[in-house]
C-alpha cells in the first residue's frame, strides 16, 4: 500500500531567490516552458516559439533589481517553481512563474499564485495583481480567470526579433494584461 502522502501536499517552501540560484532557475523556467522536456506539462509554448524563454541575464536582473524579486518554491530542498513579484505602484507584477513540468496539474500553481498574492498584498500593499500573457494562450489564460483574473484587452506587441524572448513560430503573437484585486 501506497502511504506517500498526494503530491500538492507535500511541505512547500517559500524563499527570496539569490544570486546563486540563478543556474538552478534558469533551468527550471526554459524546462517549463522550451524544448521536449517542457511537453511533460501543460504550460508549454513549444509550438508557438523556440529558442530561449530566459537567460541567466535576465534572472539575475529580476533577483537584483529595486522593487523586484524572485520567489523559489522548494520541496525537499529542490527548486520545484518560481515566480517574479515586481512593485509597481499601486500594483504588483507577477511573471516568470514556472512550475517544472513533471508536477504541473498537481494543485502547486494554485498554492503558489495564491501564496504571491498574500506576499505583495502584505509586502506592499498592493491593491490589485498585474501579469501579461500570450494572448494565444487560452487554455493558459482559462487557469487565470479560474483564479480570478480578468482580460483587459490591453495588447502590447510581442518583440518580434529579439531573440532573448523566444523564436516565434507565428505572426500573431501579442501580450495581454490580466489583472485581479487583490482586497
Amino acid at each position: 500500500m501506497d502511504t506517500a502522502p498526494p503530491r500538492d501536499s507535500a511541505e512547500l517552501t517559500y524563499r527570496d531567490a539569490a544570486e546563486a540560484d540563478v543556474p538552478a532557475l534558469v533551468a527550471l523556467i526554459e524546462s517549463a516552458y522550451r524544448g521536449e522536456s517542457s511537453r511533460a506539462g501543460w504550460t508549454s509554448e513549444a509550438d508557438i516559439l523556440g529558442g530561449q524563454r530566459t537567460d541567466p541575464q535576465g534572472v539575475r536582473e529580476v533577483i537584483t533589481a529595486p522593487g523586484s524579486r524572485l520567489m523559489i518554491v522548494e520541496r525537499d530542498g529542490q527548486p520545484v517553481a518560481c515566480c517574479q513579484l515586481e512593485h509597481r505602484g499601486e500594483a504588483a507584477y507577477f511573471g516568470m512563474f514556472a512550475v517544472r513540468p513533471d508536477l504541473q496539474g498537481a494543485g502547486l500553481g494554485r498554492r503558489i499564485i495564491a501564496e504571491a498574492e498574500r506576499s505583495a498584498r502584505e509586502t506592499w500593499g498592493v491593491a490589485e495583481m498585474h501579469m501579461t500573457v500570450i494572448s494565444v494562450r487560452e487554455d493558459l489564460i482559462a487557469w487565470y480567470e479560474r483564479r480570478g483574473y480578468r482580460r483587459t484587452g490591453r495588447m502590447t506587441p510581442f518583440p518580434y526579433g529579439d531573440e532573448r524572448f523566444g523564436i516565434p513560430r507565428r505572426d500573431d503573437l501579442a501580450f495581454e494584461l490580466l489583472v485581479k484585486a487583490l482586497a
